[in-house]
């Protein structure tokens, strides 16, 4: 039963990490804000390691089967 757990953690944090780095990429990469009303960089950082974060959980969840 931990392991239904387990996989379904890391599925939705791969999903959201996955699709939050490539929302992020595709923004900047269009040159249009990541957030309203921040610098740009700023949000552009935050939102990136937020998705790192996110992935390597995913990675950490999928490891404990």
């Amino acid at each position: 039963m931990e392991s239904g757990s387990a996989i379904f953690a890391g599925v939705v944090f791969a999903l959201f990490g996955g699709a939050l780095l490539v929302w992020t990429g595709t923004r900047v990469r269009h040159r249009q804000p990541v957030a309203q009303g921040v610098s740009p960089v700023a949000s552009a950082a935050l939102a990136g390691a937020v998705a790192v974060v996110a992935l390597g959980l995913a990675g950490y969840c999928l490891s404990r089967l």
